[in-house]
């Protein structure tokens, strides 16, 4: 059996160190999870706060003028759960 990757609400998620992508390129639009800041809970580092960012995926489109909405979150739960809503 294939490794099926990591999916949340039937989108995919992709790791890349302290960044959390949210959706696919394949989309119009992909939210950027960033770990800001953590804190040590027993032996794992929790996400304290949390940079989102809904992109647009147009690769014609400089990565700057790719942001449509930013917000930040006091965890990675409510970062995913509620990401671009108000704090």
């Amino acid at each position: 059996m294939a490794n099926k990757p990591l999916e949340y609400k039937g989108h995919p998620l992709q790791r890349a160190g302290n960044i959390v992508y949210y959706g696919s390129m394949a989309d119009k639009y992909i939210i950027m999870l960033q770990i800001m800041d953590t804190k040590k809970v027993k032996d794992l580092d929790v996400a304290t706060k949390v940079s989102v960012q809904l992109q647009l995926t147009d690769p014609s489109i400089k990565s700057r003028d790719r942001i449509v909405k930013k917000t930040e979150k006091d965890s990675l739960y409510l970062a995913i759960s509620s990401p671009l809503s108000a704090a």
